[in-house]
């Protein structure tokens, strides 16, 4: 599938979306943006929280990090 055939397709789908009246085109929009959107967000968050884990600055290990450190300057003072 090259290009120009992808574009062509685009252009079409484009054309259909902005012939329907507003109500039809907005829940046509809504029903694709929002799982995509959904769907995007989640490979982000996977993506990210999978790189702050090999840096080792994901939220476990910050969490972990801060209690021990707290709890240890908590026992010495007292």
């Amino acid at each position: 599938m090259g290009v120009h055939a992808l574009a062509t397709w685009w252009d079409g789908i484009e054309l259909w979306i902005t012939g329907l009246p507003f109500v039809p085109q907005s829940v046509v929009v809504l029903l694709v943006l929002v799982p995509a959107a959904f769907g995007v967000a989640r490979l982000f968050d996977r993506v990210l929280a999978e790189v702050l884990r090999l840096l080792g600055r994901d939220a476990r290990s910050e969490r972990d990090g801060r209690s021990v450190s707290s709890d240890s300057a908590f026992t010495e003072g007292n």
